[in-house]
């Protein structure tokens, strides 16, 4: 499970034989948890309000690329 981004209120990691589709897992600094879908950038699950993900989902849109290099590598 690498964290491939540590944010002011969250961190942003991908897991290995994960599940489709392709998507990050959110992890607050309280411990709650979303999961975002990379092509679209939407939230497929978790409570996290949408403010609370604005960080996350910004710099998810500017490295996109990283994103879908590194779910390919770690699910093949």
């Amino acid at each position: 499970m690498p964290t491939l981004k540590r944010l002011t209120n969250c961190s942003i990691t991908l897991y290995a034989g994960d599940h489709l589709p392709p998507h990050f897992h959110v992890r607050l600094q309280d411990g709650r948890e979303a999961l975002v879908e990379i092509a679209s950038l939407t939230v497929l699950s978790g409570r996290i309000a949408r403010r609370e993900l604005a960080e996350a989902l910004t710099w998810a849109a500017e490295h996109r690329a990283l994103l879908i290099a590194t779910w390919e590598e770690l699910n093949p």
